[in-house]
């Protein structure tokens, strides 16, 4: 019985993955409707999963509150914030004047505040890397981070010098060839990967589905 069901639940996820597959390369009206029609239920199954993700976020923070652990009154401002955000959303809308000052003036400042700690505890551990093992890669990671550094923050005198123009320079070259093609490694990496994850999944290889 475990066995008939494992095939069953192989064959409709196979069968699925074919379908949307051959929707990109045969140019059918019935194939194309089917896999217009999964990939509906794949977002509406998608927004149902984030629908989920959320309550256990508010239930996990509200006992946090009702039992005052440590940081209980994070998690208060955490629920109060995501409720009147919410309200205020689904009442009037992501362009209501008052949800964007609240992205404009809360979210993102939040987020390069966030960006700018990364930046800086990335070079801080950069320092300590070297401290502890100094070779060719420590001292590059380090002297690669300080140059985008560099040429990227406003400096505080002589602004528009040669040196600082020079480092702008540096940083654009370094950002744009090195790390735009490491980037473009690492994406191409993650597609390849998907592609054998899904490929394992359409042969019935691996079973996410089931126990």
């Amino acid at each position: 019985m475990k066995l008939g069901a494992y095939l069953l639940w192989a064959a409709v996820a196979a069968g699925a993955g074919l379908l949307v597959l051959l929707g990109y390369f045969v140019d059918t009206q019935v194939i194309l409707g089917l896999r217009l029609l999964l990939m509906q239920w794949a977002v509406l199954l998608a927004a149902a999963a984030l629908l989920i993700g959320l309550i256990n976020l508010l239930a996990v923070h509200y006992r946090k509150v009702s039992l005052q652990e440590p940081g209980w009154p994070y998690s208060a401002l955490l629920i109060l914030t995501f409720l009147v955000t919410l309200v205020l959303g689904l009442f009037f809308g992501p362009d209501f004047q008052v949800v964007l000052l609240l992205f404009n003036y809360v979210q993102l400042p939040v987020e390069a505040s966030l960006m700018a700690l990364l930046s800086v505890s990335l070079l801080v551990a950069g320092v300590r890397l070297v401290a502890r093992r100094r070779d060719v890669f420590s001292l590059l990671f380090v002297g690669t981070a300080l140059i985008v550094l560099l040429g990227t923050a406003p400096w505080l005198a002589a602004g528009d010098s040669a040196v600082a123009e020079g480092f702008g320079a540096v940083r654009a070259w370094v950002t744009q060839i090195w790390a735009a093609g490491g980037a473009r490694g690492i994406l191409i990496g993650v597609a390849l990967g998907a592609t054998a994850t899904g490929l394992r999944v359409l042969l019935a290889v691996d079973r996410p589905y089931g126990d």
